[in-house]
């Protein structure tokens, strides 16, 4: 063959693709072209040239005198706008400054009214108060369920995982809690507290000529519909909050609002002062992972267009995450208020593939926390979420109660103060048990969750400029970590019979048939026992003989395709009956009882994506995953003949891959990063940021699930590490101070957009200069 021409690899149906002819790359000493061939026709070039023409006639730098603030990054915002809280401030700040991301605007009659979607199941009122039944015999670590009620089902099983971790770590149980909490909480009587007496006194915004409040003075309107204020917040999971039909246009308004008056009052910087103007600061903007091309196009062009600002440079939270924490490989976890990003970090680059996106997040726990105690009757009666002091109330209750230490699980007692307008304050007494465990570990196992809920209402956002509308951005929104956790949901062709390798003997003796009356489906798919802190081997079963939980134990690498079949067979049911930790089935419960059909479907995917399916990259190590039960490909494939979901799959992908919980979404994620190779080193460096992480006992609880998930899947997996962040370091704070440290860096120089730039190239501007676009 001669030189020069490259030997084409041939396929293997030796059929081409298209007619389309390929040229060869011209070589490049036969061209009589100069162009990009010196420095001095980059874009770099052209912004020097062009400062030093505008600088002409102006004095030489060594004739002014230096100014007052001259700290590395004094000249530079950080700005990470958030769903509940915006986080702003100098790239030479040690903490940024904290608001809530919320406006509040004079509307004419009439008012609308302050809507909240309930994204927590409720139980039904008939029997929310019946979760004091007591099991019928001596084993203390049974779980009960009296009713029929779906909802009730769920929390159960919630509850059989909690049992079954206290049963491994030998932590007693207090019998009749629920019933001791209740009837204290029925029988007490609030405190009155004086308001001379309050030092923490609320001054309440009764009436108010301002047209618009933002910020923390949101939070003290007594009655928003009734003073004429609509409230809103303007960003949601990382996207624009359009619920009810609101334009983008008019949340970009509010967040330049926002912004405007949060640089006026904290930081004291306005768009015509002479010490601090607009025009001098170059912002960094901290921006999701999974991000969206209409958010990021709509921001940059508010900070460069809009407000002014002089360069503006956009950078992922993981990667900003891992600049705070000092780290350059890590497992990035941001849990937020409404979401929960999941990605891997290489070097300083987020791999794409890996990232994923959970719809729960702290807000979740905060409701299901409220639901809890409404099951141990809540002495607080006139609990209403919707009203923001009432919401407040339940965030404090979290961040005081909340925990994921098993042996913090007593019959204690709390207290709260319920401040509210026009009113005493009142001071209560709380009696609670598992309701304070039980609420955070609602994100491993969100069955409790309406994930449905979650996207209605939403309307959908167009690009402005049309030449950004011709390209096909689907695939940047589908990773692979995602096909993954959904392959098995995947349809599979009438005509190819897949390969399934039969189960274990074990797994085939524990597992009951679907149709057999004592079976019962109330444990997740993918159970597991948990670890020990110090990170030893995993249980053997005959630690766990008797429990229902043993069939999932015999998992290995060889027939964990067989086992998964198993588990998404047992999705058929959930009978509300009396399931107890040994796996024994109560006779005279009712065995027939069904649960919702909608509820039914809508906690399928949660349940059968516990167990993480094999990636179709990897067929050396272990063969292709089974898919679902007959049952839930038939209604995928009904859904799918009159609905068009993305990249032309018959799933919508990114929000089933939404509703795993959290250690599997982990797992799958840094399987998506390679081979074995890969998962052994982004396990043992995982970094846990955003509010939720400050729960006591979210280190262990996230280590142990996952060192139960991957020491029977990966060969010589080490012990699972959750890395802490860097002392005095708060972790709701990580993202802003790993990109405070990028804006002081020289290499950030590269990364600027301008005004200009913006203007003639637009988001080709932006993508030239970040490697995530």
């Amino acid at each position: 063959m001669p030189r020069g021409i490259p030997n084409a690899k041939r396929d293997d149906a030796g059929l081409r693709f298209t007619s389309f002819h390929v040229p060869l790359p011209p070589n490049p000493k036969q061209m009589g072209s100069s162009y990009l061939k010196s420095e001095s026709q980059t874009v770099w070039a052209r912004n020097t040239a062009r400062a030093q023409e505008t600088s002409k006639g102006k004095e030489p730098d060594d004739l002014v005198a230096p100014a007052a603030e001259s700290r590395r990054g004094s000249k530079v915002l950080i700005i990470h706008p958030g769903s509940r809280w915006l986080r702003m401030g100098k790239a030479s700040d040690v903490t940024p400054i904290s608001v809530p991301h919320v406006i509040a605007r004079k509307h004419k009659p009439p008012v609308p009214q302050v809507k909240f979607v309930e994204n927590i199941s409720r139980p039904q009122k008939s029997t929310s108060k019946s979760a004091t039944g007591t099991p019928q015999n001596s084993d203390e670590y049974s779980v009960v369920i009296p009713t029929n009620d779906p909802v009730e089902t769920k929390i159960a099983s919630i509850a059989l995982s909690l049992r079954d971790r206290m049963r491994f770590y030998k932590l007693r149980v207090t019998a009749n809690a629920a019933s001791i909490a209740s009837s204290f909480n029925d029988q007490f009587k609030p405190e009155i507290i004086a308001d001379y007496n309050d030092p923490f006194r609320i001054d309440w915004i009764s009436k108010s000529a301002e047209d618009v409040i933002v910020g923390e003075k949101v939070a003290k309107i007594s009655d928003p519909q009734v003073l004429g204020y609509d409230v809103r917040w303007p960003l949601y999971s990382g996207k624009f909050n359009t619920r009810d039909n609101v334009s983008v246009r008019v949340l970009i308004n509010d967040i330049e609002r926002i912004w405007r008056t949060t640089l006026k009052d904290q930081l004291n910087i306005t768009p015509d002062s002479y010490k601090a103007r607009w025009q001098d600061y170059s912002v960094v903007l901290v921006i999701p992972d999974l991000w969206d091309r209409v958010y990021v196009h709509e921001m940059v062009q508010l900070l460069l267009v809009d407000m002014k600002f002089k360069q503006v440079c956009a950078q992922q939270e993981s990667l900003a995450a891992t600049y705070g924490a000092g780290v350059s490989n890590a497992c990035v976890i941001d849990i937020g208020a409404t979401k929960t990003s999941v990605s891997c970090v290489d070097d300083g680059l987020v791999l794409a593939d890996t990232r994923m996106c959970l719809s729960m997040g702290g807000d979740d726990i905060t409701e299901f926390l409220y639901v809890l105690f409404g099951r141990i009757s809540f002495p607080y009666k006139d609990m209403d979420l919707s009203r923001s002091y009432d919401w407040a109330l339940m965030e404090d209750l979290k961040h005081r109660l909340c925990t994921l230490n098993e042996s913090d699980v007593a019959l204690n007692l709390y207290d709260f103060v319920v401040r509210r307008p026009g009113k005493s304050t009142d001071k209560y007494g709380l009696r609670a048990y598992d309701e304070v465990i039980l609420a955070p570990m609602c994100i491993f196992e969100p069955r409790v969750i309406e994930f449905d809920r979650k996207r209605t209402g939403f309307s959908a956002a167009s690009y402005p400029d049309v030449s950004n509308e011709v390209l096909e951005y689907v695939t940047d929104r589908l990773t692979n970590a995602m096909l993954i956790s959904t392959q098995h949901l995947m349809p599979q062709a009438q005509d190819s019979a897949p390969v399934v390798p039969s189960p274990s003997p074990s797994a085939q003796a524990l597992a009951p048939a679907a149709g057999d009356p004592g079976f019962t489906q109330v444990e997740p798919a993918f159970a597991v026992e948990p670890q020990p802190a110090e990170g030893g081997p995993p249980p053997q079963m005959s630690n766990f003989s008797g429990s229902k939980t043993a069939k999932f134990i015999s998992i290995d690498a060889s027939n964990f395709e067989g086992s998964e079949q198993e588990s998404v067979k047992a999705e058929g049911t959930e009978d509300a009956i009396m399931v107890e930790a040994g796996g024994e089935t109560k006779a005279d419960a009712p065995t027939d009882t069904k649960i919702d059909m909608d509820d039914a479907n809508e906690s399928k995917p949660s349940t059968e994506s516990r167990a993480p399916s094999a990636p179709p990259t990897q067929p050396e190590s272990r063969s292709t995953p089974t898919p679902a039960s007959q049952p839930v490909i038939s209604s995928q494939q009904s859904t799918t003949t009159t609905t068009p979901f993305p990249g032309n799959l018959p799933i919508d992908v990114c929000f089933e891959a939404s509703k795993l919980p959290l250690d599997v979404a982990i797992f799958n994620s840094a399987r998506a990063a390679g081979g074995d190779e890969k998962i052994r080193k982004y396990l043992q460096a995982v970094l846990v940021v955003g509010g939720t992480a400050l729960i006591p006992g979210m280190a262990h609880a996230l280590e142990s699930r996952l060192q139960a998930i991957a020491t029977p899947l990966v060969p010589n997996m080490e012990k699972v590490q959750i890395i802490a962040p860097p002392k005095g370091v708060d972790s709701r704070n990580l993202a802003w101070k790993g990109a405070a440290v990028l804006g002081k860096m020289d290499g950030v120089a590269d990364l600027w957009v301008t005004a200009a730039d913006w203007d003639i190239l637009g988001m080709r501007g932006l993508k030239e200069r970040c490697f995530f676009l």
